[in-house]
């Protein structure tokens, strides 16, 4: 009987955790820079995989407010500043303000004055992902349509013109999100955005940067002749590979399917973490490298649990993720050792 009960206990236990599905997508933070792109393939596949969530790479309120510093958060202060300036909400009454906004868009869905003000709120309690989701929405309707009196709303609450650096309305524009994430969410009739990102090591990602770059530079500066000819080898390698992704991103309209590969990875990794092959050269910085790679780890560690976490308090069970290509490979491997996770590429999806 003991048995008995340890194996009906373990059993309603396994039956209690939540599986998750996430289909994973590297994107370009740019597609401005690139032809044409046709995404009808990456939309129907999702449509194909029936979210019901999508999470992007932007930081939550709490993790905005408890990160002191990070390579966005000047930006971010600095658009909190202005839009205040514009047309303040005092802190105490934004819940209660996007609440009311969030019900009156739902009554009037083609009232695009609310989804402005609804984003203008939205900015002010820090959550830039649903800032961002309300002003494309505001932003695709005027590319569509000319509303001189709309637009002059739009420029006086959230000058959108003068927020250009960072994750920023000007980079909205031609993102991921005005691509791929938010006409399908919009299509699929989901309101928000949840947000997965993690700066939390970026300050030492940034420093181990630094120390790499300084060390590299003097084990440059000391190569004997053989060595000279190693790396030589090894650079001309990386960089070969930086011709072939630059070739492509200068003439696919399929940018995105060839991000999500393998090859593409291998390419992406060669420019922040050259070849593994070069660890073992002589004078090479191999520890500052190795620092570099720990804290990028680290971070994506942290996307990962953070889109594992809060698709559970979501309970959603089929997640889209969009995350730079960089990440991709990175994110991908570290959800595969993840208990009750599934994971699959763009690419893997038929």
């Amino acid at each position: 009987m003991k048995y008995l009960f340890l194996l009906f206990l373990f059993l309603s236990i396994n039956a209690k955790a939540q599986d998750i599905e996430v289909l994973l997508i590297g994107v370009s933070h740019d597609y401005s820079k690139y032809p044409k792109q046709n995404f009808s393939s990456i939309h129907q596949k999702i449509r194909k995989f029936k979210p019901d969530a999508f999470f992007g790479e932007f930081l939550s309120k709490e993790d905005e407010q408890l990160v002191m510093d990070y390579w966005c958060k000047q930006p971010n202060i600095n658009r909190l500043k202005m839009l205040r300036s514009n047309q303040p909400i005092p802190e105490a009454l934004l819940p209660r303000t996007i609440d009311s906004l969030k019900k009156r868009s739902l009554q009037q869905p083609r009232d695009y004055r609310i989804k402005t003000a609804l984003a203008h709120a939205y900015y002010l309690n820090q959550d830039v992902a649903n800032a961002h989701y309300q002003f494309w929405q505001v932003h695709h309707f005027l590319q569509q349509q000319a509303n001189a009196e709309l637009e002059d709303y739009v420029n006086k609450l959230l000058s959108p013109k003068l927020d250009t650096t960072g994750r920023s309305m000007r980079r909205l524009k031609t993102s991921e999100y005005a691509f791929i994430a938010f006409p399908m969410m919009q299509e699929l009739g989901m309101k928000e955005l949840l947000a997965m990102d993690n700066q939390e090591y970026d300050l030492n990602w940034q420093a181990s940067w630094g120390a790499f770059d300084t060390a590299f530079a003097l084990f440059r500066k000391n190569l004997t002749d053989s060595l000279k000819t190693q790396l030589k080898a090894a650079l001309t390698t990386i960089n070969n590979g930086y011709a072939k992704y630059n070739q492509i991103e200068s003439t696919s309209n399929t940018v995105t399917e060839w991000l999500n590969t393998d090859e593409a990875s291998q390419i992406s990794a060669s420019g922040d973490f050259y070849l593994p092959v070069m660890y073992d050269m002589k004078g090479f910085p191999k520890e500052e490298m190795l620092s570099k790679i720990h804290w990028w780890i680290k971070r994506n560690e942290g996307m990962c649990h953070n889109v594992v976490n809060r698709a559970k308090k979501a309970g959603a069970k089929r997640v889209v993720v969009l995350a730079g290509a960089n990440h991709r490979k990175y994110m991908q491997d570290i959800f595969k050792t993840m208990p009750h996770v599934k994971v699959r590429n763009i690419n893997e999806v038929n």
